[in-house]
């Protein structure tokens, strides 16, 4: 925003000179000077900027040509704007803006009376806002590969920590399972010899050993449940997850979570999986629809199958075309025996499917 004001205030300053040394009519003068510097404070909203940096250059050229004497103000503006369009436009653009400074840097020099001051200068601006650019450009290059690299490197976190709390589940998981399998049917079949040696030996005292037993028994069967309680942390790990995305990302994930999702055991793929789709809606929310809202919504089918929906917003109606990200989640989805479908809808974009548990 500093830069900005920066920026606008040497503008200013441009338009001052013109006017105070240039100028012949003032009051139509005054008139483009506002429609100039209208034009560019809406530069600072970056959008069609190509089309704002034309309409200065339309001003200037007018004001150039019909109300001052002299041009070299109005070319000093042509070259500022020059060199600004240098840092905010793409290539294509920027070589449309600069066919048009030198169309207008011609018509000056037929105009004035320093001609060859100006073609020489034009010239020299040109060279260096084409090197600036090119810098602009290794800049933005070398930040959106910074960018996508540090995104990347917190998704593997992420995904990291799924597959951690995962295994984590799966290992619990099958401890208890071992335990239940072999020391609860063990301790069941002491129990049972028990019982039969009090019925063969009625006067053999065998109360304390048969309490021994079932209080075995009982604290064996207490610590499988107590294994198998986190058993269910996967969907909850996959939520927060996403809530961090959410809170990285500056947008807002509508959750909406039917009873019995989060009591579903799911397996370290499957949590993975999941994820992954989910936060692929979401990408395509903000890269795609430029939607800052996405809704996210989670159930269970009959036959106890995670089925999720994600949807946002579509403000630009534009030709659907099917990604590689897109793409890689289905035949993942597929993989573990799910369903993935894609409905681009007028009014929204919807992903549904489900994951069998």
């Amino acid at each position: 925003m500093k830069q900005f004001w920066l920026t606008f205030s040497l503008f200013f300053i441009l338009w001052l000179g013109l006017l105070l040394f240039d100028s012949t009519y003032l009051p139509y003068h005054f008139f483009l000077f506002a429609g100039s510097l209208a034009l560019f404070f809406l530069q600072s909203f970056r959008t069609k900027l190509l089309y704002l940096f034309l309409g200065n250059y339309l001003i200037i050229l007018c004001t150039g040509l019909f109300f001052i004497e002299h041009t070299l103000f109005a070319q000093a503006l042509i070259w500022f704007l020059l060199i600004l369009g240098a840092r905010q436009l793409q290539s294509k653009e920027f070589y449309l803006l600069s066919i048009a400074a030198i169309i207008v840097s011609v018509v000056f020099s037929f105009y004035s009376s320093i001609d060859y001051y100006l073609i020489f200068t034009t010239t020299f601006i040109l060279v260096c806002s084409f090197l600036i650019h090119q810098q602009w450009s290794k800049d933005t290059y070398y930040q959106h590969l910074y960018e996508e690299l540090r995104d990347a490197y917190r998704e593997l976190k992420r995904l990291h920590i799924v597959a951690e709390e995962s295994v984590k589940m799966e290992e619990r998981t099958r401890i208890a399972r071992d335990m239940h399998d072999s020391v609860g049917h063990r301790l069941t079949a002491l129990i049972m010899q028990i019982e039969m040696l009090a019925i063969q030996y009625p006067n053999l005292d065998l109360t304390q050993m048969k309490e021994l037993a079932n209080s075995s028994l009982q604290e064996t069967r207490d610590a499988v449940k107590a294994l198998k309680v986190d058993e269910t942390e996967g969907i909850a790990t996959v939520v927060h997850l996403i809530r961090k995305l959410e809170a990285e990302s500056h947008l807002n994930v509508h959750f909406t979570i039917k009873n019995g999702v989060l009591s579903i055991p799911i397996s370290n793929a499957k949590s993975v999986t999941l994820y992954r789709v989910i936060q692929e809606g979401i990408t395509n929310a903000m890269r795609h629809a430029n939607s800052r809202e996405v809704f996210v919504g989670l159930s269970t089918s009959a036959d106890h199958a995670i089925q999720f929906e994600i949807s946002n917003a579509v403000y630009e109606h534009k030709p659907f075309e099917l990604g590689f990200g897109l793409t890689n989640m289905r035949k993942r989805i597929e993989e573990l025996e799910g369903k993935l479908e894609i409905l681009p809808l007028p009014d929204k974009f919807v992903l549904t499917g489900r994951i069998p548990i």
